[in-house]
């Protein structure tokens, strides 16, 4: 198993934080849906709390991703296209993680303006980030809301872009990212 990135491939640590994160986000959606069609009560707190700890695990996960990033600077050797989509390409991909990094922690800012836990899986607590306060509390619910709605358009995007490098162009872009491939497609 390649860890690092080669000339082809991204390595085992760069595709397990991709897809983690993608798989996360994605059940964090799902959670906390599930939580809003429940009637208050433990139930509810429940998947509230996990929708916590998965959100600071994206968080935690999101942190590694990007100090792997800059540790790990052989990235496979760009496809060739345009400037203008190499441009897209990079503020797409900086875009992403800004908002992988803002949703958490506009989550965890939220909880704290309400004055509830954040916790990993319960096995410790995370500080406040801010003091209780009601008005920031609902302006914090609206930010984190709106930040899923640009995030989930921005992944979107990333992915309708590297189906369109896969099926369209027939590049390498997508195969680079996906798990198992060692080397380039003949």
């Amino acid at each position: 198993m390649q860890w690092r990135n080669t000339t082809y491939n991204y390595g085992a640590l760069a595709k397990f934080l991709h897809w983690a994160i993608v798989i996360l986000i994605i059940a964090q959606y799902v959670i906390i849906e599930a939580a809003e069609d429940l009637p208050d009560g433990i139930e509810k707190l429940s998947q509230i709390s996990l929708h916590k700890s998965v959100g600071m695990l994206v968080l935690i996960f999101a942190i590694v991703r990007i100090g792997w990033k800059l540790a790990n600077r052989g990235n496979p050797v760009p496809v060739p296209m345009p400037g203008w989509q190499k441009k897209a390409a990079a503020a797409g991909h900086g875009l992403l993680y800004l908002l992988i990094l803002l949703q958490p922690l506009s989550g965890w800012a939220m909880s704290s303006s309400a004055n509830y836990p954040v916790t990993l899986f319960g096995w410790f607590q995370f500080p406040a980030l801010v003091s209780p306060d009601h008005d920031l509390h609902e302006g914090l619910e609206e930010l984190h809301e709106a930040l899923f709605a640009i995030l989930a358009i921005v992944a979107l995007v990333h992915a309708a872009a590297a189906l369109y490098h896969h099926f369209w162009m027939k590049d390498d872009t997508l195969r680079r990212m996906l798990p198992l491939r060692r080397k380039p497609a003949a």
